[in-house]
């Protein structure tokens, strides 16, 4: 009947053992059916840690309905020779015997009234180990209380280590979780400032209390960005990123083949990390008051997160600051460093793997964000030397122009345009778009302004010019058509100005008349770079005193609004509101509104807008009603 009965208890134990998110949740299913064992007067259990500290005990007698339970963190370094090798250790000793400095149990052993102690020792972790003793009188089946023993301590490792297992497997999910969202938040910005910043937002609170973020500059380490959990402790932390020289040191030192680096206690001395005692300012980085004792580990190993199992503990001791330093590497160089600050508890700091994939990312994420800046600056800059680096100056017309790139990828695209003043005083507009993007668009692109910039300066008609630059490009066997528009603008003695104009293939312009009604100026012909021998006729109409004329690629009537509609049916409605706005207004304002209709299409916007004046160069005095108009236009 006892072995039924204890064979119930032992199944009653396993099934709480599956449930329980703590050993100490076990103490009773395991006390009470040992005491319920013939011969047993007394249950106690100890724990302890690998510095031979005694951290927990607990005691339960025959006849009690509660344990006494002492919290303790008592060094006893001649309990040194009860400590377990690999397997559980069951030993027998007569309780007259015991020795307090190996057996702080003896106080309750004593008071027993069995004369043997039968104590079974055992290894919960690497960090720590137990015993589980009872106390029993001659009555006692010895054999069978140490096999009970055995068999309850067997069911206490397989907590303990199931317990682990499964905060193992759950901080695996949280890191991993962890580090797919610091993925997504810092591969979200392509902008170097901002994924600095986002790097160092994403690890506080989650991984460290403080962060640090260095890029290597040629001249050695510069601060980029700091964050800190606490608000009084953040401006600290960024004076001393930018300006304390033991850390400046500390990162010049650091090569490219170093792993993350741990430091805590004697090793943060003169750092603006250092625990002291005296350091309760709340200006300090470091300061807490918190007193932190020198780490005993190796350099460089990480605080084991299998602490967590502890359980019972009474420490009270503070936490010491933990610093690491992790090298951003990225495509086979070190980019920059990112530098850590913990202040909580050693089962709560992150292990050297998951630092090393965490800091792999962000120097992936700042590398993308750096080669982007690059290409865009050198986009940008071989863009600018596309263009006219500036308009002519005239009185006779109101020039302005505006360039929006619209590719994401800041690829450099084909639109173009130009001003160009010609012997017989008039002045000629072009623009174009060459099809696609990239290095062949750029070349195409420079191809065709300067040589019709330069037909166009010689005094060649804008027919004649578009027709010399096909013949170019037939030549030249270019493999990407492009489309054209041309319009000399001439001023006439009564103050109008004729409007010739050109067009091989490119959207109409439109002009903006001084009554606020807009038209579209008549064109024609074939793209440009498709057959060899193409003629282009023009189209004539006259311009009075504050028309505007606005010539455009088609990124600005192709950009589409979410329900489908294209910029290019609003286009008319928005130029007509504009009426009496200089050129520049009217450009930049065109560009603008476009940016903003548009939820698709991504091409460049680029626009070229004139407005005529109505001053004639050398043809004296304007008529009475001429320079009346123009009087109201100012």
């Amino acid at each position: 009947m006892v072995d039924d009965t204890w064979s119930s208890a032992l199944h009653r134990l396993w099934q709480a053992a599956s449930r329980a998110e703590e050993v100490a949740a076990l103490a009773d299913d395991v006390y009470a059916p040992l005491l319920a064992t013939p011969g047993v007067h007394l249950v106690v259990g100890t724990r302890w840690d690998e510095q031979h500290v005694l951290r927990y005990m607990r005691a339960l007698s025959a006849g009690s309905d509660a344990p006494v339970i002492v919290a303790t963190t008592r060094s006893m370094p001649g309990a040194a020779v009860r400590e377990p090798g690999g397997e559980p250790v069951v030993t027998r000793s007569a309780v007259a015997g015991l020795d307090d400095a190996v057996w702080p149990e003896a106080e309750f052993l004593r008071q027993a009234p069995g004369a043997t102690v039968v104590a079974c020792t055992f290894r919960l972790d690497h960090r720590g180990w137990a015993t589980l003793g009872v106390a029993v009188d001659d009555s006692a089946d010895l054999a069978s209380v140490e096999r009970r023993l055995a068999q309850a301590v067997d069911v206490i490792v397989a907590c303990h280590t199931g317990i682990l297992q499964r905060g193992r497997e759950a901080r695996r999910g949280a890191d991993d979780a962890l580090l797919a969202e610091a993925s997504l938040q810092m591969d979200s910005s392509l902008d170097v400032e901002d994924t600095l910043r986002r790097v160092a937002r994403i690890a506080v609170p989650a991984v460290a209390d403080g962060c640090l973020v260095h890029l290597l500059r040629g001249e050695g380490p510069e601060f980029v960005a700091a964050t800190h959990v606490a608000v009084q402790q953040q401006r600290a932390l960024e004076e001393a990123g930018r300006d304390d020289p033991w850390l400046a040191a500390l990162l010049a030192r650091r090569g490219e083949d170093e792993d993350t680096l741990f430091l805590s206690g004697a090793a943060l001395n003169g750092s603006p990390f250092a625990d002291t005692s005296a350091a309760t300012s709340a200006n300090a980085p470091g300061a807490r008051g918190i007193g932190g004792a020198e780490d005993t580990r190796a350099p460089g190993k990480p605080r084991d997160p299998e602490s967590a199992g502890d359980t019972g503990s009474a420490e009270s001791s503070p936490t010491p600051t933990v610093v690491s330093i992790s090298p951003l590497r990225a495509r086979g160089r070190v980019v920059g460093s990112i530098t850590f600050v913990y202040q909580r508890p050693e089962a709560r700091l992150p292990d050297s793997a998951f630092l090393r994939s965490l800091a792999t990312r962000a120097a992936l994420a700042i590398d993308n964000a750096l080669l982007y800046e690059l290409r865009r600056n050198a986009v940008l800059s071989l863009q600018e030397h596309l263009l006219p680096s500036q308009l002519p100056v005239t009185d006779q017309w109101d020039l302005s122009a505006s360039y929006e790139v619209g590719d994401p990828m800041l690829d450099v695209g084909g639109d173009f345009y130009d001003a160009v003043p010609r012997p017989d005083g008039s002045i000629a507009l072009l623009i174009g778009d060459v099809c696609g993007r990239g290095a062949e668009a750029a070349a195409l692109t420079g191809l065709a302004r300067h040589t019709l910039r330069t037909l166009l300066e010689e005094g060649t008609d804008p027919g004649t010019a578009l027709s010399r630059l096909n013949r170019a490009l037939r030549q030249e066997r270019a493999s990407r058509f492009l489309t054209a528009v041309v319009t000399t603008l001439t001023p006439r003695a009564d103050g109008t100005a004729r409007l010739t104009t050109c067009s091989a293939g490119h959207p109409a312009p439109l002009v903006l008349r001084n009554d606020g009604t807009v038209s579209e100026v008549l064109s024609g012909g074939l793209l440009l770079g498709v057959l060899d021998d193409v003629s282009y006729g023009s189209h004539e109409e006259q311009l009075a005193p504050g028309d505007t004329l606005v010539l455009f690629t088609d990124g600005l009537t192709e950009s589409r609004e979410a329900g489908g509609v294209f910029f290019e049916a609003v286009l008319p409605g928005r130029l007509a509101a504009l009426r009496g706005f200089d050129a520049t207004h009217i450009a930049e304002s065109l560009a603008r509104q476009a940016k903003v209709f548009r939820a698709s299409g991504q091409d460049d916007i680029a626009l070229l807008v004139a407005r005529w004046t109505g001053i004639t160069p050398d043809a004296g005095p304007l008529p009475h009603h001429l320079h009346l108009e123009q009087a109201a236009l100012r």
